[in-house]
């Protein structure tokens, strides 16, 4: 398994963990049922890992993924967009057969 964090991501992580005064630890990714689609995607800094989590470190950052979540977000690439319109982080799930229009939520 795996998720993949563009280097913007990972630039947007680490001055996220910056803010908040946080010298260790990384981004939780999660998935839960809601949203429009049927799942969607949580995140939240985090200071340390859980027991049982996936960690993956791409361009110094660190993303924590607990096993269930891992099995829907295999192959993810993890992005971060600053458009006109809005910004922030953007899933690029390949295991997702349909999006909302809001990108946060999947099935």
């Amino acid at each position: 398994m795996a998720i993949e964090v563009t280097p913007r991501a990972a630039e947007q992580i680490k001055e996220l963990m910056k803010k908040q005064n946080m010298t260790e630890g990384g981004l939780r990714v999660a998935v839960r049922g809601g949203g429009c689609s049927g799942l969607m995607y949580e995140i939240e800094l985090e200071s340390q890992q859980r027991p049982g989590d996936q960690v993956f470190e791409t361009n110094g950052a660190k993303v924590f993924c607990d096993l269930k979540s891992c099995v829907h977000l295999n192959n993810l690439v993890l992005d971060y967009s600053e458009g006109l319109m809005s910004k922030g982080f953007v899933f690029n799930n390949p295991n997702a057969s349909h999006t909302c229009g809001c990108g946060l939520s999947f099935s």
